[in-house]
């Protein structure tokens, strides 16, 4: 959502759409919205809402017994975090992504990225995007553009889309691509601490440059470095649809493994 719709969103003193409201409150997508409408979820001061119906300001709405408000917006802006820039709430820490953006409402980091890396960070204040997002259960993809100390082999690339042992485990399959001599890009669907590091280093080789491009949907494409926007109301619909139907547990069910091993052993991006 631009810094314009959602200054306009806050100031209008104008009737806003039911649906509308409720997917700037960060309740849902406009598309679920409806669907929660018809089916007689949602109440506009007490009574049933119907489809169309416009909210005035000072209406309380509630979807079940649980009051939305205005107040309650979602904001996601995407972030390009510079090398060096902590991903932590820690006050004492001078480097934190939090006083770095100093974003005037309280929001934090979905998915951290480490002081060494760079790249596309999402921020937000729904707690529950957060989960359903980051769950490596839920398959989210995650793409990199990572830079190595040596030459990339076919080798290389075999090992790291099969699996690595890093961490007492093994890593899940992932997709990869040699984009040159000494770069690759690499999806990832789940993230342990410091995996790309880890799973290079466990092959001998050392990481000198890891920049994140892509979360899900959301691309960083040429947003500088430094430097956040909010996300496009198509942008935002898009991220609706593929959490609304994720999990928070952090198993992934048997029959799922089954289906993502077999679609990942065609490795290759």
């Amino acid at each position: 959502m631009s810094n314009r719709m959602k200054t306009e969103f806050l100031t209008k003193k104008e009737p806003v759409r039911l649906n509308k409201f409720l997917s700037e409150a960060g309740v849902c997508s406009r598309r679920e919205a409806d669907r929660l409408i018809q089916s007689g979820q949602v109440f506009i001061d007490g009574k049933k809402a119907d489809m169309g119906v416009k909210v005035l300001p000072g209406q309380e709405v509630k979807v079940g017994k649980k009051i939305v408000s205005k107040n309650e917006k979602m904001i996601v802006m995407a972030v390009n975090k510079p090398k060096g820039i902590v991903c932590t709430e820690e006050k004492r820490e001078r480097n934190s992504i939090i006083r770095f953006l100093n974003y005037p409402e309280r929001v934090t980091y979905v998915g951290r990225l480490d002081k060494d890396s760079r790249g596309l960070l999402l921020m937000t204040n729904n707690g529950d995007i957060i989960n359903k997002m980051m769950r490596a259960g839920n398959l989210h993809e995650k793409e990199y553009k990572v830079t190595v100390d040596k030459a990339i082999t076919e080798q290389f690339l075999q090992k790291m889309s099969s699996g690595v042992p890093i961490l007492d485990t093994v890593t899940r399959p992932c997709k990869i691509k040699k984009v040159g001599k000494y770069t690759f890009q690499i999806i990832l669907t789940q993230g342990l601490n410091r995996q790309i590091r880890r799973m290079c280093e466990a092959l001998g080789y050392e990481v000198k440059d890891l920049l994140r491009t892509r979360i899900m949907n959301i691309e960083l494409g040429q947003l500088k470095e430094g430097t956040y926007r909010m996300l496009t109301d198509q942008e935002l619909e898009e991220l609706y649809d593929m959490v609304k139907d994720s999990s928070n547990n952090m198993v992934i069910p048997v029959q799922e493994k089954k289906e993502h091993s077999s679609k990942e052993r065609g490795n290759t991006l």
